[in-house]
């Protein structure tokens, strides 16, 4: 995960909590992403923030929101800590909603209209769904271009649908009475048409409802002239409860947006031994006998790495205390090479790397501190636990949720597996005729 930008804002609080007020924007309109993230969703727990596909779920339409580059400003409206820090993690600024609508009964545009009151500089709102995890970039450029350059005021996205539906028939209702039998509502049964020979339905698919200021104010989210924006159906994924959990990863796998960058195929891993692969503690024994901790998660994703072609080496720096007895008996129970005392990292990443005829794009990074650096930024992928320090942080473009020694690794393993699932699917795809 790239480290988040600072973003021009209108009010509230910045990336570092501090309140501030609205900002002068030269006459052009303001066009404000916003994302509604409520924390008490009932279906999933903290639904918002689940990792899906290596990735919270936010983040697939907050990484589309940034990359597109449309907006003066992108926000998460959220009543929860948890969904807070990941959304500015993820670059968004964050509008705490008030209690009054933060209720199970409170509507979408109840939330809307509380964000817009207390933003008088925006002009145009993109209200963005956080369980939308197919939204790309150019999605958000065509809906938006009909409101910036066609002169309609609201624009919603739509998927075409071809489902015959028929009505619904209460219970209870005495048979042969009216009301007891259904009947088509867009068919003629007895002239069934084929697909080929109907153009089907526009229906919500819930993605994003861009509109400007005015009807927010009038309690209309979409109105005054207004279009629609159709998205193929393979983009339309909404996630409502668990049993749509699976089938979301498996889509998102295959028509996600992964960022600018294609995903990168990673051929060799390098971790910190202290500090990634255990937690940076030396236990000590009355008996006098040094120990550390080393979680079967994290040798288990080594191993899945190593199937899967992934060579990793394992890098413990010259200041690191653990003997070397202990750094060979590590090495036969995680089943790889561990680089015992090593004095610059950068030039034995780089080293190995040459040897193996890499690129950087082919190695991926674990690091933890302030010597990683460079390690982090030239790497194709490159990560840190969650309890690694910010200079360390602000370089990695993946943060784990796991800390150090407790899964970070097996996270990070699993990141990379996915990325190559999708770099395959992407080839795989490539293939595929589009007409």
């Amino acid at each position: 995960m790239a480290a988040a930008k600072k973003r021009p804002f209108l009010g509230g609080e910045d990336m570092d909590g501090k309140k501030v007020k609205g900002d002068l924007r030269g006459g052009k309109p303001h066009i404000a992403a916003l994302i509604l993230a409520r924390g008490g969703s009932k279906g999933i727990p903290l639904k918002n923030i689940k990792m899906l596909a290596g990735v919270p779920l936010i983040g697939w339409v907050l990484r589309a929101a940034v990359d597109s580059e449309l907006f003066g400003s992108i926000w998460v409206s959220t009543d929860h800590e948890k969904i807070e820090k990941v959304a500015r993690a993820w670059g968004a600024q964050v509008h705490r909603r008030s209690p009054e609508v933060s209720r199970d009964s409170s509507s979408s545009l109840e939330t809307i209209q509380e964000f817009v009151r207390l933003n008088p500089g925006v002009d145009i709102i993109c209200n963005i769904q956080a369980t939308s995890p197919c939204l790309h970039p150019h999605h958000l450029k065509q809906a938006l271009a009909k409101i910036t350059e066609e002169g309609f005021e609201s624009v919603f996205s739509v998927v075409r649908r071809h489902h015959f539906r028929w009505k619904e028939v209460k219970k209870g209702v005495p048979y042969f009475t009216e009301g007891s039998s259904t009947v088509a509502l867009n068919l003629n049964p007895n002239r069934r048409l084929r697909r080929q020979d109907w153009d089907g339905e526009l229906c919500e698919n819930g993605s994003f409802y861009i509109t400007s200021r005015d009807l927010i104010e009038k309690g209309i989210l979409q109105g005054g002239k207004v279009a629609y924006f159709e998205m193929g159906a393979e983009y339309s994924v909404d996630i409502d409860v668990d049993i749509d959990w699976p089938v979301a990863e498996q889509r998102v796998l295959r028509y996600g947006y992964f960022g600018k960058d294609k995903p990168e195929v990673v051929r060799l891993l390098l971790c910190n031994l202290s500090g990634c692969l255990t937690d940076g503690q030396i236990y000590v024994s009355a008996e006098g006998l040094e120990m550390v901790s080393l979680n079967t998660r994290d040798s288990m994703g080594i191993c899945m790495l190593q199937k899967e072609g992934v060579e990793v080496i394992i890098i413990s720096s010259i200041d690191n205390p653990i003997p070397k007895v202990m750094v060979e008996k590590l090495s036969k129970q995680i089943g790889c090479e561990i680089r015992h005392n090593v004095e610059d990292k950068l030039s034995e990443v780089d080293k190995l790397r040459k040897e193996r005829e890499l690129v950087w794009k082919e190695v991926a990074y674990m690091g933890n501190d302030e010597p990683d650096v460079q390690c982090l930024n030239l790497s194709g992928l490159s990560a840190v636990p969650q309890d690694a320090t910010l200079v360390s942080r602000n370089a990695a473009k993946y943060a784990c949720h796991s800390a150090a020694g407790r899964g970070a690794l097996r996270e990070f393993a699993e990141h990379i597996l996915l990325l190559k699932k999708k770099a395959k699917s992407q080839m795989e795809q490539d293939r595929i005729p589009r007409d």
